[in-house]
């Protein structure tokens, strides 16, 4: 007997300061979704549709959000320290002073992306898609 996966949808759902650590949301739909304050520290979201999601302030340190789709997402704040970001679309997010020290940013798609303040300090930005127009004025670079 072949079972399908069957992906959660918690599009538009509000998450505010949910505990979620270690949760594996893996191809999850939470496009538009309120995670503002929430724990995501260690959690699976790899592929997740996080498009227009509210993150901001969130814990998402040590996640594997890779070939995640966070377009135009507010990360605002958020601690993304030591997160597996590979591949991932980050097209117009929202990422000011953001914790990003560590990351793994290779192949990920930073065009439109708001990087004010952010603290990129031993981020891995290897083969990221071609930045146009991103802002990251006052972001910590160190290496």
């Amino acid at each position: 007997m072949h079972v399908s996966r069957l992906d959660p949808n918690f599009s538009d759902a509000k998450l505010i300061d949910a505990n979620l650590i270690g949760a594996n949301l893996s191809d999850a739909n939470l496009s538009g979704a309120n995670l503002s304050d929430a724990n995501l520290s260690d959690a699976n979201l790899s592929r997740a549709n996080l498009s227009r999601a509210n993150l901001s302030r969130a814990n998402l340190s040590d996640a594997n959000l890779s070939d995640a789709n966070l377009s135009r997402a507010n990360l605002s704040d958020a601690n993304l320290s030591d997160a597996n970001l590979s591949g991932a679309n980050l097209s117009g997010a929202k990422l000011s002073d953001a914790n990003l020290s560590d990351a793994n940013l290779s192949r990920a798609n930073l065009s439109r992306a708001n990087l004010s303040g952010a603290n990129l300090s031993g981020a891995n930005l290897s083969d990221a898609k071609p930045v146009v127009r991103i802002s990251i004025l006052n972001s910590l670079l160190r290496g």
